[in-house]
């Protein structure tokens, strides 16, 4: 894995150590700074937050195979992509966290969305294949601009006549598995949305981190009724979006947070 450093040593090795080692007490008192803000569903916020929650997750999951698939740090950020099998198949779970850490890399806040692996796929990739570590490291800012600004104009605005200055027409792979590979593949899933009288509507875009050619968003959308937390993330190459993954959750009803929400 790319783009390696402390930052993100600190974010794999609480996931590793804490959730798949079982040893959530240690890894949490080793990786993070002098708070935990939380924005994952049902964990309450700090250290003792994290515990409670994982100790209980490691007793009802005995089993953990959790490989981290993708990661890189961007400043102060950290991304990392999880692969979850739990108990020998019974869950199987794609996540992608965004983590904050302090001065010294120590994890003070973090963001996910996890959802279900899915066993079919309308392009035939999965939701996790693909190219892992980043490359063109010189171009990280001008590739978060690109992301930035498709995300505002196209995703947020509605411009959808503007997508081909953003995605390119000639290679644009898709591991959303309800989504065909291109554009006419995109283009086919929101119509179909559409017949279902279903809009997809970018409301916010709440954080955008990148690493050379990886760029990644967190972002609240609403798909028909339902509100969901997505994390984005594109590849870019020669100044075009080429590859795109994503991972989305829908949002339970403010009554139910442990913490203050999603974003």
């Amino acid at each position: 894995m790319g783009a390696m450093g402390q930052r993100l040593d600190n974010a794999t090795n609480l996931y590793l150590e804490g959730i798949r080692d079982g040893h959530a007490e240690q890894a949490i008192t080793k990786y993070t700074g002098d708070r935990y803000t939380q924005h994952s569903g049902g964990v309450k916020d700090g250290r003792d937050g994290f515990i409670e929650f994982f100790e209980d997750f490691i007793e009802r999951n005995p089993v953990r195979d959790i490989k981290i698939v993708r990661g890189f740090e961007d400043g102060q950020f950290v991304f990392v992509q999880a692969h979850q099998i739990l108990n020998n198949g019974e869950f199987e779970y794609v996540t992608a966290d965004i983590f904050d850490t302090d001065d010294n890399g120590r994890i003070i806040e973090h963001w996910d969305v996890i959802a279900e692996m899915s066993d079919e796929s309308v392009s035939g990739h999965t939701q996790i294949d693909g190219p892992t570590d980043p490359t063109d490291l010189d171009k990280t800012d001008e590739n978060k601009e690109l992301v930035r600004n498709f995300l505002d104009d196209v995703l947020v605005n509605g411009n959808n006549e503007k997508v081909t200055d953003y995605i390119s027409t000639e290679t644009y792979i898709q591991h959303n598995p309800q989504v065909g590979d291109g554009l006419d593949g995109f283009g086919t899933f929101v119509a179909q949305l559409a017949e279902q009288g279903i809009t997809m509507t970018y409301l916010k875009v709440h954080r955008l981190i990148g690493c050379g050619d990886f760029v990644v968003s967190l972002s609240h959308i609403e798909m028909g009724e339902a509100e969901m937390a997505v994390i984005d993330i594109f590849r870019v190459a020669d100044r075009k979006i080429v590859e795109h993954w994503d991972v989305m959750e829908e949002i339970a009803p403010e009554e139910e947070w442990a913490n203050s929400g999603k974003f």
